[in-house]
């Protein structure tokens, strides 16, 4: 019987460690995503030109630089509901480059931060209120995805306009 709870405890105990190692190892595997994917957002609002941001492809859609402030916002959502923290002021109204190119880089900042504060003790608590209720880390990996959908959107402006988005320009020697 000794030998039989004792066998118990090792295998529970190595499942526990293999849980947390498998929660660690997920919130890497979600912070690199975010990191190429926060790199490729504040290029493209960089490398749009001042003149452009009002563009529309139609006249029923959004213009580069609402989409920017709409990622920023969003951004500004998830992330600061992923840290426990109030949700920033939206930047919706406003218009300029350097008003919006500050506002991507604030967001990919607060959700720097939010990524540095899930642990494997919360990254699945609860945060987030009625539809938006999910788990701190999921809310960050929401938050990514929809990051990636809306710089899809954006790329086409940059593409429509003449500019290579940074996905897609040359990265270094040979490429």
């Amino acid at each position: 019987m000794k030998k039989t709870l004792a066998l118990a405890i090792f295998v529970l105990a190595g499942t526990f460690a293999l849980q947390a190692q498998s929660t660690t190892a997920h919130i890497a595997e979600a912070k690199t995503i975010w990191t190429g994917a926060k790199g490729n957002l504040q290029k493209l609002a960089e490398a749009m030109p001042e003149e452009s941001y009002g563009f529309k492809p139609t006249a029923d859609i959004r213009s580069f630089g609402e989409l920017i402030a709409h990622i920023a916002d969003a951004q500004g959502l998830f992330c600061s509901m992923a840290a426990g923290k109030p949700k920033p002021e939206s930047v919706a109204k406003k218009t300029a480059k350097a008003d919006l190119v500050a506002a991507m880089k604030d967001s990919i900042a607060l959700c720097d931060a939010a990524f540095d504060s899930v642990t494997e003790a919360n990254a699945f608590e609860t945060v987030g209120q009625g539809r938006q209720q999910r788990s701190r880390l999921a809310a960050l990996e929401y938050n990514t995805v929809h990051s990636s959908e809306e710089y899809g959107y954006t790329a086409v402006y940059l593409r429509l306009k003449g500019v290579v988005p940074p996905s897609s320009a040359p990265r270094g020697p040979g490429r």
